[in-house]
């Protein structure tokens, strides 16, 4: 809730106990670090306070990126009174109270930041019990949420507030962490370079994880005691993690992975596979890649190529942890070894390309239903020819809008199924030629 200028102060031995991470919550947002697109100068929270207007914000970002201090330093900078609710801990009746505060303290001149941490687990009624304090003026709502506001958050309240982006921590900055962290302690970590990497790494983008990774050295090293990467490693029992799932490492292997299943390569397939599980990749992340590769790159050569990626992520779910992941690796070599064809991915851009650009034709009126005497008086459906009464159960009637004419987008190459589907392809185009003539 807000601050108490009348709690009882805090003995000084007793506040340097406090966690790490708490000593060295920046004061000012100029000290706020891996968020300088919201915090730096330039930074859109700084432009907000510079226009002496603030609107309600949604802060979403993943844990430990400053989320919960940026909006109280917010609330200090532009002069607001700042409330503090958690969605798990709170309820209806808890922010009637702070709603009425907020209201008391609007007559006397002065506006309240409420910030709401964890706010997509409010339910959709108690999101839109927000609405009419923001809409009056009562609150500048602040919400906290590391899930996607456009699937947690109601349509209604996300047109009322402006979501901002919190990234994770890079090396750089988490770097600057331990620093100011050596400077508050002074003393520096007892880690060799190899090891403060592998710090960096473990804390994966997270700056109260690496705080709190630091601390834990800190009490683990005895005097002049160094540690090396496998030395931390047993320390915090935490692995340090092949790739960060959030940066460059993450879409390089999946990228690695993904030409190794195009370029028919199962071992190599199987070798980024094994990589990303290793590094703890979510198993239906990479299923859901997988199902990708299978109408993407093998398309219609193997029609079974989609039906074994969709039974391996169902494998998975029934499995679970770690024998599921056999199933997925079961779909990688399965796509490897698959004839390939994008014909159908070619032809579906194109169709879209088409779409687009010819707009809003109307379909040719034979083959548009008549529900109405009207609707058959304009010729819906005149002329229709039912392929299944005729011979081969194909008319070879045209049906593309007659202003755009026939078009060509599905091209199946002479390879695996498509093979066939090109020889009835053609043998239909034969007969359309032919029936036409007639």
């Amino acid at each position: 809730m807000s601050d108490d200028l009348f709690a009882p102060r805090i003995p000084e031995e007793v506040a340097n106990r406090r966690p790490l991470a708490d000593r060295l919550r920046p004061k000012t947002l100029g000290e706020v670090t891996g968020q300088a697109h919201l915090t730096g100068e330039d930074g859109v929270l700084r432009r907000m306070i510079a226009s002496g207007s603030l609107g309600s914000m949604i802060f979403w970002g993943p844990p430990g990126t400053g989320k919960t201090t940026v909006a109280r330093l917010l609330s200090g900078e532009a002069g607001l009174a700042f409330e503090q609710i958690s969605a798990i801990f709170s309820g209806v009746a808890d922010l009637k109270k702070v709603f009425e505060a907020a209201r008391l303290r609007r007559i006397d001149g002065r506006q309240t930041l409420l910030f709401v941490d964890e706010i997509h687990r409010f339910n959709r009624a108690q999101q839109d019990g927000f609405l009419p304090v923001m809409e009056d003026g009562t609150v500048i709502l602040v919400g906290a949420t590391t899930e996607n506001p456009s699937f947690e958050l109601n349509a209604a309240l996300l047109s009322r507030a402006r979501v901002l982006t919190f990234k994770p921590h890079d090396e750089e900055s988490l770097a600057e962490l331990l620093k100011r962290a050596e400077t508050v302690e002074q003393k520096p970590l007892p880690l060799t370079d190899e090891a403060r990497g592998s710090l960096l790494r473990m804390a994966d983008g997270d700056g109260r994880a690496v705080l709190t990774l630091a601390e834990e050295v800190w009490r683990a090293a005895r005097a002049d005691e160094v540690f090396d990467s496998q030395a931390l490693a047993q320390i915090v029992q935490r692995r340090a993690p092949v790739y960060d799932k959030a940066q460059d490492g993450h879409y390089n292997l999946i990228s690695a992975l993904h030409k190794s299943v195009r370029g028919s390569d199962p071992d190599a397939a199987l070798y980024y596979l094994c990589r990303m599980f290793d590094a703890g990749e979510d198993p239906l992340y990479i299923g859901r890649r997988l199902v990708r590769m299978a109408v993407e790159d093998i398309g219609l050569a193997d029609p079974q190529a989609l039906v074994i990626c969709n039974a391996a992520k169902d494998a998975y779910d029934y499995l679970g942890s770690p024998e599921g992941e056999l199933a997925l690796a079961e779909a990688c070599v399965y796509l490897a070894t698959a004839p390939k064809s994008n014909a159908a991915y070619v032809a579906f851009k194109s169709a879209m390309r088409a779409a687009k650009e010819y707009g809003s034709l109307l379909p040719p009126k034979h083959i548009l239903n008549a529900p109405t005497k009207l609707m058959k008086g304009e010729g819906y459906s005149e002329g229709y020819r039912y392929d299944h009464d005729e011979p081969d159960a194909f008319s070879g009637q045209d049906y593309f809008p007659e202003k755009m004419g026939r078009k060509t987008f599905y091209d199946p190459p002479e390879r695996g199924f498509e093979r066939d589907i090109r020889k009835r392809l053609d043998w239909w185009e034969k007969l359309r030629k032919e029936r036409q003539q007639i």
